[in-house]
């Protein structure tokens, strides 16, 4: 507890983007094999110094097969909400939940970085007795205490029950319990996103534990019984007011990324698959006359490839889908960056009008077919997946790692963790910075970042920037 807001809060994005860049990033390592702990990373991002661009901090969890996926920090800016009643707690501890096993570990990062280490360890049956929820996701700090998105329900394979939110105190990091208290027609779940003056909460879908934790199963997405739906929430009521069907062929329907601003009642999801094209596509949804609305913005073709260079899931496809698997969002509301992890591509797009994205700029890497080099020479296997962007906006940090099992359909020949960056124009445009490649330890791959201080996916802010 401090004595006044904690400096990393901003009570608007403007404030956040002129804040101090970040210093260090930090990483989820996962053991695909479940052969040794995952573990957290955490690297040195300082330009010139000695150490820029490696890890310079390790902490390895003491139990094996818990699966990272997702993590957060236990507060953020949105402590700052009138409605809130921690605004002088620090953003100090990392959240993170083990999505195979349901453990969450807290990390302490105070007094420096570098000596991170484990604080509390939530143990599943915890989270079982208290919520009836399994497999924890996405963290968010909110105004109230952490919220922890959920991919399954009761019993052991999740199904007992439809999967939801559930809060910790942000304090003693006790579950709390349930989040909703009518969720309507919701039944699957991903992640979830809010804007706090306006009372609202918005949620995605991606599928059931059978669905994923195996791989995909090519019979129920071609049968179309993946995510493919939008959840409108009254925030305070805790009751779903609204839901939107985006179709049954554009399955799952993954991250959320709603404005920054407040004042701007608008967002976007992406879509991984079009069963009927492979294509993938950018949604945005906004709210008018009282109710939300969604339509689809903007769509990435899959590309044509030989059969010898697909993978066995693909070869009667004859195309690369892009799957887009993240998508993120710059602090100042104008440029969504989409990772398409099948076919190697980071895309911007200049989205300052959010229903007609323009594409503002490309770098291929990786990919499934066509297996892009670093422009150090290095090679990158698999395609960017999880992304995170700088507060001001310069940066564009991404790993590639999607997910264990699907990891290996999609990319059977191996798939070493590593993370890049790219730098970007004042006007748009990115580059991949040659000085800027971390390689992981041998047998880990890399999943999720989250940046020092803060970063655009994980505040929410509740004043308007001028």
């Amino acid at each position: 507890m401090t004595m006044r807001p904690d400096p990393t809060f901003h009570a608007s994005p403007r404030l956040a983007m002129e804040a101090p860049a970040e210093n260090f990033a930090y990483t989820l390592l996962l053991s695909p094999d479940f052969s040794k702990p995952d573990a957290l990373a955490v690297i040195d991002v300082k330009p010139g110094s000695p150490t820029y661009s490696q890890i310079v901090h390790t902490v390895t969890m003491p139990n094996k097969g818990d699966e990272f996926h997702h993590f957060g920090w236990n507060a953020c800016s949105s402590a700052l909400s009138p409605l809130a009643g921690h605004a002088f707690i620090e953003r100090r501890y990392l959240i993170i939940p083990g999505i195979r096993s349901s453990r969450i570990y807290v990390i302490d990062t105070k007094p420096d970085p570098t000596k991170a280490k484990i604080h509390k360890v939530i143990e599943p049956e915890e989270i079982f007795k208290k919520t009836g929820y399994s497999r924890p996701h996405t963290i968010h700090c909110g105004p109230d205490g952490i919220y922890v998105s959920t991919l399954g329900g009761g019993g052991k394979d999740g199904t007992n029950g439809p999967p939801g939110v559930f809060i910790m105190d942000c304090e003693t990091f006790e579950v709390l319990g349930r989040w909703e208290i009518d969720r309507g027609p919701q039944t699957l779940h991903y992640d979830f996103w809010w804007n706090l003056p306006r009372d609202y909460m918005v949620t995605s879908e991606w599928a059931l534990p059978p669905q994923f934790e195996n791989g995909i199963v090519p019979e129920d997405l071609l049968a179309n019984k993946y995510g493919h739906r939008l959840h409108f929430w009254d925030l305070r009521a805790r009751r779903n007011v609204q839901t939107i069907d985006l179709g049954a062929n554009h399955q799952m329907a993954l991250e959320v990324r709603p404005a920054h601003d407040p004042v701007r009642e608008y967002g976007f999801v992406g879509v991984v698959v079009d069963t009927t094209n492979l294509e993938a596509s950018i949604w945005t949804w906004w709210r008018e006359g009282g109710k939300f609305h969604a339509e689809k913005t903007a769509t990435i073709p899959p590309e044509p490839a030989p059969k010898e260079n697909l993978p066995p899931l693909l070869q009667g496809f004859g195309a690369v889908p892009p799957l887009v698997t993240d998508i993120d969002l710059s602090m100042d509301d104008r440029f969504l960056y989409v990772s398409c992890w099948g076919t190697g591509e980071m895309r911007q797009y200049d989205v300052t009008d959010p229903r007609k994205p323009k594409l503002a700029g490309s770098v291929h890497i990786g990919g499934i077919a066509r297996r892009t080099a670093h422009p150090n020479g290095k090679s990158f296997a698999a395609g960017p997946q999880m992304v995170e962007i700088s507060r001001d906006g310069r940066r564009v940090y991404w790993t590639n790692s999607l997910y264990s099992t699907w990891d290996d359909q999609f990319y059977p020949d191996g798939v070493p963790g590593v993370e890049v960056m790219a730098n970007v124009g004042r006007n748009g445009g990115l580059e991949l910075d040659k000085d800027y490649f971390v390689s992981f330890p041998d047998g880990y791959r890399a999943h999720q970042i989250r940046l020092e201080g803060g970063d655009c996916s994980t505040d929410s802010f509740c004043y308007p920037s001028v």
